[in-house]
């Protein structure tokens, strides 16, 4: 050994001090009893339904319908927009598009109906490939229009204008 690793072991018995071995078969140190859960405040249906759709669980699967609405948007308005009587002032077709293209295309389409002062626009996201597996652009237009302050609501189009391969959406005016 070295000097400094004589030195050093010297120091740390120092510090450590006298040292008694525990005997074998020593008795058991019991366990602290586990703490209780803390208590959470109630969890508002709109902060479940946000929780809840960050989960593999929210995924739409090919046929579902897809539907959001903010608190503002009167019932009246919201029943109008599920039959699909707005009518349509613009359109966007993602047939094709990857997710970033989407996302940047949907984006921009937003941005100009907006400015333009529509009301009411298209969103064409398709139903998702004939193979088994979760629609992709349906799952991701759906989360990004939830983001988006300037949509007032969305719905899955009835069947005459795309079914669940499309969205009708609301738009807040300027």
């Amino acid at each position: 050994m070295h000097e400094d690793e004589d030195d050093d072991a010297a120091l740390f018995r120092a510090a450590v001090g006298k040292v008694v071995p525990l005997r074998k078969g020593a008795a058991h140190v019991p366990e602290r009893p586990r703490p209780r859960p803390a208590r959470r405040p109630a969890e508002t249906q709109a902060e479940r339904l946000d929780r809840l759709a960050d989960t593999p669980e929210a995924l739409l699967l090919r046929g579902d319908p897809s539907a959001f609405r903010r608190e503002r948007v009167n019932a009246r308005t919201w029943q109008r927009l599920r039959r699909g009587q707005f009518a349509v002032q613009d359109e966007l077709d993602l047939h094709g598009a990857s997710a970033l293209q989407a996302e940047t295309m949907l984006a921009r389409f937003l941005a100009e109906a907006v400015a333009a002062g529509y009301g009411c626009v298209r969103i064409i996201h398709g139903k998702g490939s004939a193979e088994p597996g979760v629609p992709v652009l349906k799952n991701l237009v759906d989360r990004l229009l939830r983001q988006r302050g300037e949509v007032l609501a969305f719905h899955s189009a009835p069947p005459a204008q795309g079914g669940t391969g499309a969205l009708l959406v609301l738009l807040a005016r300027r």
